[in-house]
This record gives C-alpha cells, structure tokens and sequence, in this order.
C-alpha cells in the first residue's frame, strides 16, 4: 500500500544533544555547522526554512487533500467503513490506529474509551461526501469526523490520493 511508512527512531543520546545545539547554534563551531542540513539550520536559527517556488515542478495545489480523522468503537466497526470508504472512492487510503484512548465529556459525564483512530486521505472537496457516508454508516450517535487541510507533502503521493479519488469528484461537480 502506498499509505505505510517506517515509524521515526530517535537514537537516544545523541538526539538530546543534536536538539540542544540546534536551539543554539552559536555555540557549535562553525565547521560543525557546515554538516547540519539548511532547513536545520533555519529552524534553530528562528527564521523558516526556504519555500520551494512554484516553477520546482509541483503541480500540488495546497490544501486540495485532506486528512480526515474518524474515531470508531473498534477495529471491526473501523475496518468495515475504511473498506467501504477506500471501494466507494470517497478516499484514497486509511490508515487504522490501533488502542487510542478518548477522553471526553457526554452528556454530563467525563467517559474514557478505548478506541481505533482512522486517518483518511482524501480530496478536500469529497470531504462533506465523505462525511455523510460516515454518519450514515457508524455506530455512534455522534460521529467525529474532522478534516484538516493537506498543505505540503510528497507531490507523487498527493498526486496518486487526487488520481485515486477523482471519479467520485469530477462526477460530484459535473451538471446534471
């Protein structure tokens, strides 16, 4: 699937002093500063890391995908509507996360449940598509279905969730 990846590792004792003489650069010698990469070197210095300029060949036009965020009382209810989800092409992909736990207030009660987190990749237009799907479909009086605006990433990759998914869009734009 085009949706894995590896998990980040922090190696342990050189992580916290890397971090530290990133926040402080004036204090590595200046030869030191040389190996660390520019957009580190930005970051530590305050001032953000270059842009890369529209003519670098990205066709990605910022915010058009979104991730969209559905929790789900388990893994099955969670699987089943990621299936119909991903078959429908209202996404392209859904990543399930496994045993996060909710802390919230209903209905006058603070609860805490155990629950499966699904990150839905999608095109920003078939979000509200999407939405009502999930209402329609899930267990739960009130479903959470939040999205969040995809601004930068890999242009391949946000090429293939727009490719994957542009049937449903162009068909729920198109004039009767």
């Amino acid at each position: 699937c085009m949706c894995g990846g590896a998990p980040a590792v922090l190696l342990a004792g050189g992580a916290a002093l890397l971090l530290s003489f990133l926040w402080m650069p004036a204090l590595l010698p200046a030869s030191r500063l040389l190996l660390l990469p520019r957009a580190l070197l930005s970051m530590a210095s305050g001032s953000p890391p270059a842009q890369p300029s529209p003519t670098s060949g990205s066709d990605y036009v910022p915010g058009s995908v979104s991730a969209a965020f559905v929790t789900c009382p388990n893994e099955k209810v969670a699987k089943e509507i990621a299936r119909a989800v991903v078959e429908k092409r209202l996404a392209a992909c859904v990543n399930l996360i496994p045993q996060i736990t909710s802390v919230y207030e209903w209905k006058g009660k603070i609860e805490e449940d155990s629950e499966v987190l699904m990150m839905i990749k999608t095109q920003s237009s078939l979000v509200p598509a999407l939405t009502e799907f999930v209402r329609s479909v899930h267990p739960y009086e009130v479903a959470e279905v939040i999205a969040l605006p995809v601004e930068q990433g890999n242009s391949p990759y946000l090429r293939w969730v727009r490719q994957v998914t542009e049937s449903v869009s162009d068909s729920s734009t198109a004039l009767p």
